[in-house]
């Protein structure tokens, strides 16, 4: 089934340069970029996006990293796209990820893990539609190569 999701390369990758790392695996899985946009959230955005974590011990935190930089705010289309991007990602604690996930590779703790995405289709639906309007969004044939154009 195809389905969109959604997904952030958070600050410290982007500092690190793994935006295009990240988003080649991301293509390389035959997922296409339906959105992308670089953004530097501020903390009440921030907020928003992350209100159902609000009161837990750890969301300061979150709130002021994922606000301390910019951020690729993604949309992925492909067929079962929310599992898709998910196992790519590998486990939110990178200590507990598969050797070769995102999270694994690039993640140096559970607190700065490099990649967040959306664990459902209705949190897809609500985290797409947070950051992008739709006319923010596309839909296009991927082609395997530049040849096949």
């Amino acid at each position: 089934m195809i389905q969109r999701t959604f997904a952030i390369v958070k600050p410290n990758a982007v500092r690190s340069a793994l935006v295009g790392e990240i988003l080649h695996r991301y293509e390389t899985a035959r997922l296409k970029i339906a959105g992308a946009k670089l953004v530097h959230a501020s903390a009440q955005k921030i907020e928003g996006f992350y209100a159902e974590h609000q009161g837990r011990p750890f969301f300061p935190g979150l709130v002021s990293f994922m606000s301390s930089g910019p951020i690729l705010l993604l949309a992925l289309e492909g067929e079962n796209a929310i599992d898709a991007v998910r196992t790519l990602n590998g486990a939110t604690d990178p200590a507990k990820a598969v050797v070769g996930t995102i999270r694994q590779a690039f993640g140096p703790t559970m607190g700065s893990n490099v990649v967040h995405s959306s664990d459902s289709p209705e949190s897809a639906s609500r985290e797409i539609g947070y950051w992008f309007s739709p006319d923010e969004l596309f839909s296009y044939d991927q082609k395997s190569s530049v040849a096949d154009e």
